[in-house]
This record gives C-alpha cells, sequence and structure tokens, in this order.
C-alpha cells in the first residue's frame, strides 16, 4: 500500500479494500487516551458530535455508553460501520453515515471531533476539510482531536507539521489549545498534536 496518491484516498473503494483485508495500521483497538480525557470533562448529553472518518469508532462507542445521545458516525467504507452496529445493538442506525465527508451534508454540530481522518485524506484537500469542518459546526462550535506533527515515508497517514496547521486553521478557527500532546499512546508520544479550536 505503498506510494498511494491523493485520488486513490479520495475513492471509498480503496478504504473499502483496506477494510477487507485487515490492512488498518492506523487502528489502536481502543479509544485515544487524550480524547478520552476530553470526552470526560463533557457536562452536557446533550451535544451534538460528529466523528468524520470514525472507522471502528471506538471514541463515538464510548461516547454513547457515556450518555451522549446526539453522536453521528460518518466513514466512507461500509465494513466498519456495519462492525460497530453489530458490536453496539443499540446505537442508533440512523446515526450510523457512509458518505462522503466532503459532499454530505447534515444539521450543524457542537463538536466535530478528529481521529486519524486528517492524515488520511488527500493532503491536496486539506484546506477543503478546514472549511468543511467549519461549515459543519454551529456558532462557537468547536472542532477537537489529534493531528500528527511529524513525518511520514509513505501515506496515508500523510505528513504534517504545527505550523502548517496553523496557517491552515486560522482562517476559520481561534485556537483554544494546540499543544503537543501529554498522554498519546507509546508509539505516538511527542508525534500528536493535541486540538481545540473554537469556529469564528
Amino acid at each position: 500500500m505503498s506510494n498511494t496518491t491523493g485520488h486513490e484516498v479520495s475513492r471509498a473503494e480503496y478504504w473499502q479494500q483496506r477494510y477487507e483485508q485487515g490492512y488498518t495500521g492506523w487502528d489502536m483497538r481502543g479509544i485515544s487516551p487524550p480524547l478520552k480525557a476530553y470526552f470526560d470533562q463533557l457536562k452536557c448529553r446533550d451535544l451534538r458530535i460528529l466523528i468524520p472518518g470514525a472507522g471502528n469508532a471506538y471514541e463515538a462507542a464510548y461516547l454513547h455508553q457515556a450518555g451522549f445521545s446526539e453522536v453521528y458516525v460518518l466513514d466512507f467504507a461500509e465494513i466498519p460501520l456495519r462492525r460497530f452496529a453489530e458490536q453496539q445493538a443499540d446505537f442508533p442506525a440512523e446515526h450510523l453515515v457512509c458518505a462522503d465527508f466532503f459532499t454530505w451534508q447534515a444539521e450543524p454540530f457542537d463538536l466535530v471531533v478528529e481521529q486519524t481522518f486528517f492524515c488520511a485524506i488527500d493532503p491536496a484537500r486539506r484546506t477543503e476539510y478546514a472549511q468543511k469542518t467549519h461549515r459543519l459546526l454551529k456558532a462557537g462550535g468547536r472542532l477537537v482531536g489529534l493531528l500528527f506533527d511529524c513525518e511520514f515515508k509513505n501515506g496515508p497517514p500523510f505528513s504534517g507539521s504545527r505550523a502548517e496547521y496553523e496557517t491552515l486553521f486560522a482562517p476559520y478557527f481561534d485556537f483554544a489549545t494546540f499543544e503537543t500532546c501529554h498522554n498519546s499512546v507509546g508509539p505516538r508520544a511527542g508525534r500528536e498534536l493535541f486540538i481545540n479550536l473554537i469556529k469564528k
């Protein structure tokens, strides 16, 4: 799967094949500790929350089990959504969406969660990602999650840097938190930024 092009990762078939073949090296088999810590301090259980490119959606399962009732899971590939539905039988089926993030339309959200989605899209579409996320959020809504601050030889995941992200998101968001993550899982320690960005 080396030397994958941006065009390839923009096709649903590419991701469907990776799940069929079990080629999912990004999968941590559980919720990301930094996101768990963030979720644990949220008080309102009625927040409209979107997790795009959610894959196996451990974050969605955690939020649902914690009583959050308006969690939406969006993915290009059907396989992880089907598996999630089987494992989380009481999760609302209408909140599982198989669609293209960039063309999908929905009522705005309070929170968009970023977890290994941004790094998987065509780097040429990163500005489009920032714009689309901005549109999907309510006034004062937040984009919260993790971004890789490191180089990758071949993608996905595709490389990124703090300086790039500052330039990319500044037109659309105020930066509440933008720092090296202190509680990443071992293999990602020192390579992730935790972001909490507020829609302008």
